[in-house]
């Protein structure tokens, strides 16, 4: 049989997130990558198959994480050149935030193998449910928090603002598991051009077992620097300004409303007068 591969997505909260087109997916595969870091999480993916390889193990601490996607990559594609079916599971969304997925697909792809994604409930879509967040209302902004610090990005204040991975804001390295205070003071006083220092901003941690407690801790864009910040931490930056209304734009789309009702009335007096 040639190989294959699944990307799928467990979601967020264990057990309650999974579709059960992944866990179909994980069933009846040959091998099943774990992308988890949690070992209840894992001992449950045990239970859906007996062959269950753990791609923490590439992890180190000072190891650039480029080293890391690389070889988890290659593990995962061994196993699909050898004919096998093979699944990748991954935490939320499989295309969210996760490199080896997109990888593993990409280059089993152009070397002819079936391969797909199958998404998952994301962390953002945890987010917008337990902060009670419309993304339509006011408009959402989302950026990795050291990409949105090492390039100018514009962003909107009268807008959400999320930064994802807020507790390795800053890391150039890719081998750290963790920043500090001193990189997220850096993070601050960017933000700062946009919103004062005592706007409220939220920090975000979404339940992976059903036992946890969802963090959604409100506290000062000023004491960012000191909280208590980890690796899946995100941070949420409500607005801090008004939406300004566009008044050109408004202006030119009257206008072409005006246009439009008096083509209608046009049509409407030829009609009656034939």
């Amino acid at each position: 049989m040639p190989g294959s591969l699944a990307c799928v997505g467990i979601g967020m909260t264990l057990g309650a997130h999974i579709c059960p087109l992944a866990k179909s997916y994980i069933e009846q595969a040959d091998v099943v990558f774990s992308g988890v870091s949690n070992g209840i999480v894992e001992l449950w993916l045990q239970e859906m198959h007996s062959d269950v390889r753990s791609l923490q193990v590439y992890y180190k601490e000072g190891k650039s994480r480029h080293i890391t996607y690389r070889e988890m990559v290659d593990a995962i594609l061994t196993e699909v050149r050898a004919g096998k079916k093979v699944v990748g599971a991954f935490y939320g969304h499989p295309g969210v935030f996760a490199h080896a997925p997109h990888k593993s697909i990409e280059l089993a792809k152009a070397e002819g193998f079936d391969a797909v994604m199958i998404p998952g409930i994301s962390a953002e879509d945890c987010l917008i449910a337990d902060l009670a967040i419309d993304p339509g209302k006011f408009g959402c902004q989302q950026f990795e928090a050291s990409q949105f610090m090492f390039y100018k990005r514009r962003f909107d204040p009268s807008c959400y603002l999320v930064l994802w991975q807020i507790g390795l804001a800053g890391d150039k390295s890719m081998a750290k598991f963790a920043t500090g205070a001193a990189h997220r003071q850096v993070l601050i006083e960017l933000l700062s051009t946009e919103y004062p220092l005592e706007h409220q901003v939220i920090l975000y941690e979404a339940a992976v077992l059903p036992i946890d407690t969802i963090r959604k801790q409100t506290l000062t864009l000023a004491e960012l620097a000191d909280a208590d910040i980890y690796m899946h931490t995100t941070l949420v930056i409500p607005p801090s300004q008004k939406m300004q209304p566009n008044q050109a734009v408004l202006d030119r789309l009257a206008e072409i409303e005006r246009e439009i009702e008096a083509e209608s009335q046009k049509l409407d007096a030829e009609t009656s007068s034939a």
